[in-house]
């Protein structure tokens, strides 16, 4: 299998040892909000690449953060009025609500940043330590002309490096490309004490520092955005080199980004689509289907008819997949068969070619339309599952079951309840009532019933 490398700029063969896990990384979000389509974009391709890492025999180890203290969340807690715990439960349940419903995989580890404080400082003292940062008024910045081969990953020279950060120059700093390790806290912030007085982690660290904790210094696959290439990942790639003395990571993977009218998906322009508005239209299984429709590194360029297309389209596969499922067993375009499975494994051999692979499901569909037997259905049920994609049809999917959405919320509840926590019982009691859930307290627990529109 041949693997774009961020890093090297080429295809390179994804070689590993069948006797020890594929360590794979993926940053995940920020838990702020509900996710935007741009956001699942990651989460459903390098989860399809686990899936075919899994189909193929291999172990995996997938690890996810959660970034649950930075800037925004801040932000958030105060224009909500609740405590930052509450505000990241919250978003960290609605991330894996719409994660469900995208049939993506758990991840083996979910870890979130504010677990790891404790470890984040003694990472942070041991860069210090080694001369790769510097500290001014209870601030402590890493300092990138330690680091001679700064900017490897992103291609940058240094000059151009104080481009692409998320604040404004300090003019503490040596460098204007020098980032901040740990930041002091303001007036009413969350903070925690460390050797440079209370504050909290920059932005990059969380990565390291998870990474080293649960998959060693060096991991095999590291995913995101192609905007965490800089400056995210090019500060988490210079600060684990200067601590561990080891690569990061052999495959730096990065798919592309998901546009509206030629600018890039984001809540901060306000040209973003929820995941679990465009879910409630067209469903989680139309979402997946549309995003691996592309090459994982190709921009997209969104647009809500788009996913329209996509809808229809899948809907031509399920209608193939229900015409097949009494299929008689024959022999007959056996070779056919192969070829398009061949083919099909060759596109996901080449780079992880998700647009070529559905194409090949499509002529799939075209054979089965005049060749009706159980080797089609059985191929046709195989090459999409590698991908995680549902042959159900809708009714199938909503009727007489619950939405990934409401089996989270059920739980949240029931948890609630035993915790004695019958405000937040009340609040998610209505939040149920709203997506059509009407639930009941009985002496054996919590029931619930569809509301009769």
């Amino acid at each position: 299998m041949k693997l774009y490398n961020t890093i090297t700029r080429k295809k390179e063969d994804f070689t590993y040892n069948p006797c020890e896990p594929i360590k794979i990384y993926v940053c995940g979000p920020t838990v702020y909000n509900k996710i935007h389509l741009g956001n699942a974009r990651p989460l459903v391709v390098f989860d399809a690449l686990r899936r075919y890492f899994i189909y193929k025999g291999a172990n995996v180890l997938y690890v996810t953060n959660f970034t649950d203290i930075d800037d925004r969340l801040i932000e958030r807690m105060h224009l909500e009025r609740v405590d930052l715990i509450t505000l990241t439960k919250r978003y960290i349940g609605e991330f894996m609500a719409d994660s469900i419903g995208l049939n993506c995989l758990d991840s083996d580890i979910y870890v979130k940043a504010t677990d790891e404080i404790s470890n984040i400082i003694q990472f942070v003292r041991e860069i210090v330590n080694k001369g790769y940062a510097y500290e001014v008024d209870g601030t402590v910045f890493f300092d990138t002309a330690k680091k001679t081969d700064y900017g490897k990953l992103s291609g940058r020279k240094a000059e151009d490096n104080a481009a692409g950060v998320r604040i404004s120059v300090d003019e503490r700093k040596k460098s204007p490309a020098d980032f901040v390790l740990w930041k002091p806290a303001k007036d009413g912030e969350p903070s925690w004490p460390s050797p440079w007085g209370n504050g909290r982690p920059g932005w990059h660290i969380e990565c390291s520092q998870i990474i080293r904790k649960y998959l060693g210094p060096t991991v095999d696959i590291h995913a995101g955005g192609s905007d965490l290439v800089f400056p995210h990942h090019e500060n988490e790639l210079a600060q684990s080199e200067a601590a561990n003395g080891a690569p990061l990571a052999r495959f730096w993977l990065h798919n592309g980004m998901l546009n509206t009218n030629t600018e890039k998906m984001s809540k901060s322009e306000g040209n973003f689509f929820l995941v679990r508005e465009l879910a409630e239209k067209y469903g989680y299984d139309t979402l997946r289907f549309y995003l691996l429709s592309f090459h994982y590194r190709s921009p997209i360029n969104f647009a809500p008819e788009y996913v329209a297309a996509a809808h229809a389209a899948l809907g031509r596969i399920k209608k193939c997949a229900k015409a097949l499922e009494g299929a008689v067993n024959s022999d007959n375009g056996s070779e056919a068969i192969n070829q398009l499975k061949s083919r099909f494994y060759s596109a996901l051999d080449d780079d992880f070619n998700t647009a070529d692979a559905i194409g090949v499901i499509f002529e799939l569909v075209k054979y089965a339309n005049t060749a009706i037997n159980v080797q089609a259905y059985e191929l046709l049920c195989e090459l999409c599952g590698v991908l995680g994609l549902s042959l159900k049809n809708d009714e199938e999917n909503t009727g007489g079951s619950l939405t990934a959405e409401a089996e989270l919320l059920l739980r949240d509840r029931a948890e609630a309840r035993k915790n004695k926590d019958f405000a937040m019982s009340d609040i998610l009691r209505d939040k149920l009532l709203v997506i059509g859930i009407a639930v009941k307290d009985t002496r054996d627990g919590q029931t619930w019933e569809p509301v009769v529109k």
